[in-house]
């Protein structure tokens, strides 16, 4: 999360001390580039899924469901970067929450709830609204609570803000948005209500396989920091292991869904672009539901996140665009300044901010599930304990045995970022002087030498000289575990959580640990679980950022080098230390209900602050919409044309006289839509709608006094497309001087495709 402009913004908010000249600074301080359009064209293969021999009996209780959570998709800052001039003009895709849900047969009570969420991480306020709202669903949701329920993000840097808990990321956001959360919200509800009304007998399988050219490691130098005898463990220095977990129906064999884990920022489409979307991982879930349509209507793709830390998509690695040589490997700078260094998907070269990059690492996590699916290779689980525990610990010092070193007494230190942090990474480059690997044995740093920072740092809280070397060699600039002004600055208090289903044992991470952190997490969790009653050959996955969004968890190796991911883990050097001490110290608690009983109650810990309706916000709403002179909303005010037969990818727009989608986000609906003639019927029959990939949604205000606007649709018609009569239907709502909102709809004129690519 939090790159360049963002942290830029932050500084200049606590040099200023407030909240609205913080917001005017931010919008300001952007230059991105222009985003340009894409033109991209895909062909699924065509699929033979493989079946299993049916079961005559399940080994557990399986339901799998799908919502959309699409928030404000204009006028809204973009989640992930904490750029503030990266403002919503549109929508490229649909974004949802899928929800899986395992129970024991058994014991239908001893359930998990995994939802995942195409959005840049879970968040505190977020869970705690799911888990009022499945309060208020009645007392068939009661079996849901904190225990069983985690909420992991996708990490997707492409969905609208303004929903988080803290003020930090709020910033960028002007605030909190209560459009924006609630949406998220009762989309995931919904979600979690028709996985609930699907469950039915089945079993699940596991399998991984190894994906390459899918992602690489943006840190490789503090990743080298690692010791060498750890290294050579493994064979890459991001994991390449793509895990899937495959829901089947007993009855038929029906497959219901997957969940899948594979580490990969959500940052193939870049900070200039500006239409929503829920980047690879929304590609790869739009692509396998897409390819199972047609068999089972019902299917869910979840394409988790995993240990996502320090991995990028931009596998052609960060390049200086100015003379494109490699960045300088050690900061990731170019001529000692960030600004230039950025990391190049597969398909750089198109300049569409990253679109085509976007679909091809998204394809290849499709194609890697889409594999397993229909391989043999599928390992069924065992019929087993379903088991959960949660609890919030506070990590602001926190003493704790080290659970890699028993001799050694560790601790935390409230939360902090570094001068690093501002430096950006190669996906979001930094700004000013700010350059990462900044450490305090590095006094020369233009970063640490820079006034304005010692300024901005003592106007938001002086870091404490114990905080100081708790959190060393990290040199402190934003001290925000220390600052409750107006309300929490970010989290002190995180969630532990993890999640059994027989062999299978889920890591609930809150913040983004690296790759080598991931590997040491399971490895530990798997180590400790084998303590357990009839589980000696566990299967660990690790899911995040989830729950509360703690930013980074590096090794304390990593933290030393002090690079973006070390000066983003906020609780100092021994972070991933505390997270691994209280995930097996607790692991006890994945037993079965015997074993459980036996324990003493776990204390829930803790409670963190749920800033909901205390947040700031400075983000206008709608005033009202008016139609272009001598026009009516709807009206086409260009169609493609008609004269001519239009084929396979080619690019085609219809524009219309619009109005601000803001009044009705059409949740479960589209705003944009093509249809085919049907001739035997003489009718329309919708086709695509805003939740294909090839259909996008762009809107423009024309008028900010008299709230004119216009929106074009674009479609990019794929191959296989049938031959036939096509138009173009946009679906929009305006709003009245009185509030009253209207819905209205406009249609291109027809026009003929062909079959056949141009």
């Amino acid at each position: 999360m939090t790159r360049p402009h963002g942290r830029r913004a932050l500084v200049s908010f606590v040099i200023f001390g407030t909240f609205l000249f913080a917001v005017g600074l931010l919008t300001l301080v952007n230059g991105l580039l222009s985003p340009h359009y894409w033109h991209i064209s895909a062909l699924l293969d065509d699929h033979h899924h493989a079946k299993a021999t049916p079961r005559a009996t399940a080994d557990y209780l399986l339901g799998v469901g799908k919502a959309d959570i699409t928030g404000p998709v204009v006028e809204l800052n973009l989640m992930g970067y904490a750029d503030p001039s990266q403002i919503g003009t549109g929508l490229r895709q649909r974004i949802y929450t899928r929800a899986f849900i395992i129970a024991d047969p058994a014991d239908p009570s001893s359930r998990i709830l995994y939802l995942v969420l195409d959005t840049q991480s879970g968040d505190t306020a977020v869970r705690y609204g799911i888990l009022e709202g499945l309060k208020a669903l009645g007392t068939d949701y009661a079996i849901y609570t904190k225990d069983n329920v985690a909420v992991t993000g996708t990490h997707s840097h492409s969905g609208p803000a303004a929903w988080l808990n803290y003020l930090l990321p709020q910033i960028t956001s002007k605030g909190f948005d209560k459009q924006s959360y609630e949406a998220i919200v009762q989309g995931s509800l919904l979600a979690i209500q028709r996985a609930h009304e699907s469950i039915t007998p089945g079993y699940l399988s596991f399998g991984n396989s190894t994906l390459l050219d899918a992602n690489i490691n943006r840190s490789p130098y503090a990743y080298l920091a690692n010791p060498l005898a750890e290294q050579q463990k493994y064979d890459y220095d991001v994991d390449k292991t793509f895990e899937l977990v495959l829901f089947r129906r007993a009855s038929d064999d029906l497959p219901l869904g997957i969940l899948s884990w594979f580490p990969v920022h959500g940052t193939s489409l870049y900070e200039n672009n500006t239409l929503v979307a829920g980047d690879n991982k929304g590609v790869a879930a739009y692509l396998l539901e897409r390819d199972l349509k047609a068999s089972n209507p019902g299917f869910v793709a979840g394409f988790s996140q995993a240990n996502v830390g320090d991995t990028s998509p931009n596998t052609l690695g960060p390049v200086c665009q100015d003379t494109g040589l490699p960045c300088a490997f050690e900061d990731s700078t170019c001529g000692g300044k960030t600004e230039q260094c950025r990391g190049r998907g597969p398909f750089f070269a198109a300049i569409d901010s990253g679109t085509k990059s976007c679909f091809e690492i998204g394809r290849l996590q499709y194609e890697a599930a889409k594999g397993l699916i229909n391989s043999n290779n599928l390992q069924r689980l065992t019929a087993g304990t379903v088991s959960s525990f949660h609890f919030y610990q506070n990590l602001d010092g926190f003493s704790f045995t080290s659970p890699f070193n028993q001799s050694e007494l560790l601790s935390t230190c409230s939360a902090s970022l570094g001068y690093s942090f501002a430096g950006g990474t190669t996906d979001g480059p930094g700004a000013f002087d700010f350059t990462q690997g900044v450490n305090d044995t590095d006094p020369d740093s233009p970063a640490l030498d820079n006034p304005l920072w010692k300024i901005a740092r003592a106007f938001l809280h002086q870091p404490s000289s114990e905080q100081v070397k708790c959190q060393a060699p990290k040199p402190i600039l934003l001290d925000v575990g220390s600052v409750d002004q107006p309300y929490a600055w970010s989290p002190n208090i995180v969630d532990i959580q993890l999640l059994r289903v027989g062999q299978l044992v889920f890591i609930i991470a809150a913040g983004e640990a690296t790759t080598m952190s991931g590997r040491r997490w399971k490895e530990a969790v798997g180590s400790a679980a084998r303590s357990l009653d009839g589980l000696e050959d566990p299967i660990v996955v690790l899911g995040g950022p989830a729950n509360t969004y703690a930013h980074y968890i590096a090794t304390a190796e990593e933290y030393s080098v002090q690079r973006y991911e070390g000066a983003s883990t906020l609780y100092g050097e021994n972070t991933l230390a505390a997270h691994v001490n209280l995930s097996v110290s607790h692991i006890a608690y994945l037993g079965n209900k015997d074993e459980v009983a036996s324990l003493p109650a776990l204390a829930a810990g803790p409670q963190p602050p749920i800033n909901v309706n205390s947040s700031l916000s400075l983000i206008s709403g709608v005033v009202m919409d008016l139609p272009t002179l001598f026009h009516q909303f709807g009206d086409a005010l260009k169609s493609p044309d008609s004269s001519t037969t239009h084929r396979a990818g080619e690019l085609v727009t219809a524009k219309f006289v619009g109005a601000n989608p803001r009044n009705n986000l059409r949740l479960e609906g589209t705003y944009a839509a093509v249809e085919k003639y049907n001739p035997a019927s003489d009718s329309w029959t919708q086709v695509l709608d805003d939740s294909d990939w090839y259909l996008a949604y762009h809107w423009t205000r024309t008028s900010t006094l008299l709230g004119t606007s216009e929106v074009s649709i674009e479609w990019e018609i794929e191959p296989g497309i049938e031959t036939g009569l096509y138009r173009i239907h946009y679906y929009g709502d305006s709003k009245a001087i009185d509030g009253k909102i209207t819905s209205f709809e406009g249609f291109s004129s027809s026009f003929n495709v062909d079959s056949s690519s141009a």
